[in-house]
């Protein structure tokens, strides 16, 4: 992969991973992106994870030809990215490390080794001049670990935006940017709104011609597209107008009450609306599609006097993913005591300007006449809401 003459990639693909932080399901694999930046002095801009330990130093050697680093830049402390830090430096004990001062107390966590007097340590608007580059460091705490800092590199405009506008997928898939750029944010990152805000606008004041992400696919055009989608993200506004349907269901009546709705819906005039399975489907494209869309449909059974397991599970990682400013609707189901529907709208009531549409539709077991009429006076609300 070509960035520029002088800054290399040393990152490698990972297709053997099943479960990304051991929860997020990635078909396509993961890349761990690293950077070297060749100059009178020679910067690594992160390491990798150490399951591609091998690969990671090879490419490392093999770009150096023989010369010494001189820096270790280390945006960020997780392990996918930090986990070959002590190797480094045994291998290179010349190098320099270069962090803030959170940097360094989480690397203690990590690795039993003392950086004594390698360690240099940055703060906000501080500058590392290479030669003919130089880097520029700007703090992006909780993006989304306290120690995260990104660098933006003057002379050819690069911002090393740690994992900021990264996406699931080895680099040598060909799918779109946004479908799994957006599952990677709200469920990496969505909780620190706040904090991509405050660092969107650090980025503002700056000419930025490429992004180097630590994760996904290097930004080299309309970075405006890029920008754009993680203001919105961000802001927890809507990305698109649309309905979002997340049902649990035992027995399959609840199954078939939100889906007879998406029918309605469509048949409505309703142009964009997702239905999902939260017992079968992946939990984080849920999250992702929850946050999409303007408008949401929560049905769900009854169970053991609460909420059936995977809508509870569900509702939890909206909850802590800081899910706001929605409007929702519910389809509750109970053979003799449904009040999944109460507990449902006391979930949401921990979350931030959401709006119940009204009706609640109560299913007792099955659907029956007066339910699906019932149903599709919800799907003309919605329609209108």
């Amino acid at each position: 992969m070509f960035i520029s003459d002088a800054i290399k990639y040393i990152g490698a693909d990972d297709k053997t991973i099943d479960l990304f932080e051991s929860q997020y399901v990635v078909p396509n694999g993961v890349s761990y992106n690293s950077y070297l930046i060749m100059d009178e002095k020679i910067a690594v801009m992160d390491t990798a994870d150490k399951r591609v330990e091998k690969e990671w130093f090879a490419n490392l050697e093999k770009e150096l030809s023989g010369r010494q680093p001189d820096y270790l830049i280390v945006s960020h402390m997780e392990p996918d990215h930090a986990a070959l830090i002590a190797k480094f430096s045994e291998k290179y004990p010349k190098a320099k490390v270069v962090g803030n001062i959170k940097t360094f107390n989480t690397a203690e966590q990590f690795f039993d080794m003392d950086l004594g007097d390698k360690k240099i340590v940055v703060a906000e608007g501080d500058e590392l001049s290479l030669g003919e580059h130089t880097l520029v460091f700007y703090m992006a705490p909780m993006v989304h670990w306290p120690e995260v800092m990104v660098e933006y590199e003057k002379k050819e405009k690069i911002l090393f935006s740690a994992d900021g506008f990264g996406k699931f997928g080895a680099l040598d898939t060909e799918e779109d940017w946004t479908c799994e750029a957006r599952r990677y944010y709200f469920n990496i990152v969505g909780k620190y709104g706040a904090q991509v805000q405050a660092l969107l606008k650090k980025a503002s004041g700056l000419d930025i011609s490429m992004i180097c992400p630590l994760h996904g696919p290097i930004l080299k055009e309309d970075l405006s597209f890029y920008l754009n989608k993680y203001q919105i993200w961000s802001s927890y506004e809507p990305e698109d107008r649309g309905v979002f349907i997340a049902y649990a269901s035992i027995h399959g009546n609840t199954a078939e009450a939100a889906k007879l709705l998406k029918e309605e819906l469509e048949a409505a005039g309703e142009e964009k609306v997702s239905i999902c399975d939260l017992a079968r489907e992946d939990m984080a494209e849920a999250v992702e599609d929850a946050f999409r869309y303007d408008r949401i449909v929560l049905a769900a059974a009854t169970y053991d006097g609460g909420i059936f397991t995977w809508m509870d599970t569900f509702l939890h990682h909206l909850k802590s993913k800081n899910y706001q400013k929605r409007k929702v609707a519910l389809i509750e189901n109970g053979s003799w005591a449904p009040m999944v529907a109460k507990q449902m709208r006391a979930a949401l009531d921990e979350m931030k300007e959401i709006e119940i549409i009204e009706p609640v539709i109560t299913i007792r077991s099955a659907l029956n006449e007066d339910n699906k009429a019932g149903v599709k006076e919800l799907a003309k609300t919605i329609v209108g809401a």
